[in-house]
């Protein structure tokens, strides 16, 4: 039997749908886009084309795979961010849209580009790299230094920047996320750390609940633990006038971690609200 485009899609999507996946559509659509190599418009425009034997079955391969709620990025294998196009493994994060704004956040609090010595950029807890990678292909005057403790996400992290061409003014290191910062002289200091109470990961989406790093997303008893630290070694780590920006759980952790910062010596702190009007990100400067 011969298999159609429009007749995969549609199989595929019910799969999605009676697996309780609420973007089956769109779900089913990139997966076969991913697979032919082809955008979702693209797809679209033949629907009528008959699909190859052995692309049905890898198709049918990665349906079952999302039905059984592996996240959609993790079958693709990549992420895009900020424009850039992020390959990704299990060792790393999946970016999110939120992150998007901390990075917008980031660059609109740096200083103006000036001539001198690059400017320094530290990103804490680099994992796929792509608020790294995102510092340093909109701001080509800057110098980005990103850490991650998990030897395998730094190696996921150094892969994406040389292979966006960013590897010559992004630096991976494997270390604790601390140690890096030494001497004062940073203009930025950003991080999506941790965040997310220990004692609710047991009731996240299965996505995140058995897709993601357990240490990507477990920031102790109540969040702030990793936040607490950056906070204190951020304060040293920066110039005169640098920034610290971090993305934290909406609400009340946001404002928490505000008082953190104030705490640790930081002037100006201020809150900033996500995509959907939570409040969640907090910088300061020092």
């Amino acid at each position: 039997m011969t298999e159609t485009l429009r007749g995969r899609l549609s199989a595929a999507e019910a799969e999605l749908r009676a697996a309780g996946i609420p973007t089956a559509r769109v779900d089913a659509e990139w997966l076969l886009a991913g697979l032919l190599g082809v955008g979702r418009a693209a797809l679209r425009l033949d629907l009528d084309r008959v699909l190859p034997g052995a692309v049905t079955r890898r198709y049918a391969a990665a349906v079952r795979r999302r039905a059984g709620r592996e996240p959609l990025q993790r079958i693709l294998g990549w992420e895009e961010f900020r424009g850039l196009r992020l390959r990704l493994t299990p060792d790393v994060f999946v970016p999110r849209p939120e992150t998007e704004v901390l990075v917008e956040w980031a660059l609109a609090l740096l200083p103006a580009p000036c001539g001198g010595a690059r400017p320094l950029a530290i990103d804490l807890g680099t994992g796929s790299g792509c608020v790294a990678c995102a510092l340093a292909a909109e701001r080509p005057d800057l110098a980005v230094l990103a850490v991650d403790a998990s030897p395998a996400a730094a190696a996921v992290a150094r892969a994406n920047a040389r292979a966006l061409g960013l590897g010559g003014r992004v630096r991976v290191v494997a270390a604790d996320l601390l140690d890096p910062l030494g001497a004062p002289g940073a203009a930025l200091v950003v991080s999506n750390p941790p965040y997310l109470p220990s004692g609710l990961v047991p009731s996240l989406d299965p996505e995140v609940r058995r897709h993601e790093p357990r240490a990507a997303i477990d920031g102790g008893p109540d969040g702030l633990a990793l936040i607490r630290k950056i906070a204190a070694a951020a304060r040293r780590a920066l110039a005169p006038g640098g920034v610290l920006a971090l993305e934290t759980a909406a609400g009340a952790q946001a404002r928490a971690a505000a008082g953190l910062l104030a705490a640790a010596g930081f002037a100006g702190v201020a809150l900033r609200d996500d995509l959907t009007g939570a409040t969640r990100f907090v910088a300061g400067r020092a």
